[in-house]
């Protein structure tokens, strides 16, 4: 049975793209919520939507803000902040992990869910298709720093993490065609892609709190994986860009994500498209 009621205590640490519309959408569902941003202009956000709000830091060098009140009487932490590795490669995000991990040791909570994401998985010629059973296996150092937090958290004996890996998130402004519109010599033309919806990711994670279900892993990304040079050349025109350009003179590599165990287990329906 599930442990969760509709009136538990829940605290989002990073209320961003994702963890905003998080927050109001359990604040709807009757969870008491608070929420925690880096930024103090982002405060009266959060408590106009009635998110008792932090500003919170987490560093490798050490947490900011009232990280105690924070997870004080908390019954289930969601940690969705981005590792930002793709702007500094150098950043410490294990180290930032490992502190967060020692504060939620301190505080007592006993349940975590860990907002990761699908770049666990390499890209190969033949398209690997991975479920949760496949071992994380990427090469990146971006990748294998993410790897490494995953299993940091899941192997902690003091607390039960569900670690969620999104694929490439979309919605609420957000696509990828943006940044590729006009772009030439592309790669991997026929590599697939794996995207999710925001809202999408909402459902995921709150399917997760209404079962109870903590110490599992869990891969979300919309059941169809279109090949990217055709995919993104239809988006371009459906939102009026200029099409991207592809190198096909190399040979594709790409993976497919499966979110069969997601579907299966926790009764989740895809409801957005890509």
């Amino acid at each position: 049975m599930p442990f969760l009621t509709p009136h538990k205590n829940i605290a989002i640490l990073g209320c961003g793209w994702l963890g905003l519309p998080l927050a109001i959408l359990l604040k709807e569902k009757g969870y008491a919520v608070k929420g925690s941003t880096t930024s103090e202009e982002k405060l009266p956000l959060l408590r106009n939507a009635g998110i008792l709000a932090y500003q919170i830091k987490i560093a490798a060098e050490g947490i900011e803000g009232d990280i105690e009140g924070f997870l004080d009487s908390t019954d289930v932490l969601v940690v969705d902040f981005p590792p930002g590795l793709r702007r500094n490669p150098k950043l410490d995000y294990s180290g930032a992990i490992e502190n967060l991990a020692k504060a939620i040791e301190s505080s007592g909570v006993k349940k975590l869910i860990f907002i990761s994401s699908t770049s666990v998985y390499e890209e190969t010629e033949n398209f690997t298709i991975y479920t949760e059973d496949s071992k994380p296996n990427a090469t990146s150092a971006s990748g294998r720093e993410i790897i490494s937090v995953d299993k940091m958290l899941l192997e902690n004996p003091l607390f039960d993490t569900t670690v969620i890996r999104f694929g490439g998130l979309i919605g609420a402004g957000r696509h990828p065609v943006k940044y590729l519109a006009g772009r030439k010599g592309i790669a991997n033309p026929l590599g697939p892609v794996n995207l999710i919806h925001q809202k999408d990711c909402l459902r995921v994670i709150e399917k997760v709190l209404k079962n109870g279900i903590f110490g599992e892993e869990y891969n979300a990304v919309y059941p169809l994986n279109p090949p990217r040079e055709k995919y993104y050349k239809e988006k371009a025109s459906e939102a009026g860009l200029e099409e991207p350009e592809f190198d096909r003179s190399k040979p594709s590599v790409g993976k497919v994500i499966s979110a069969s165990k997601v579907m299966r287990e926790l009764g989740v329906e895809f409801r957005e498209g890509i």
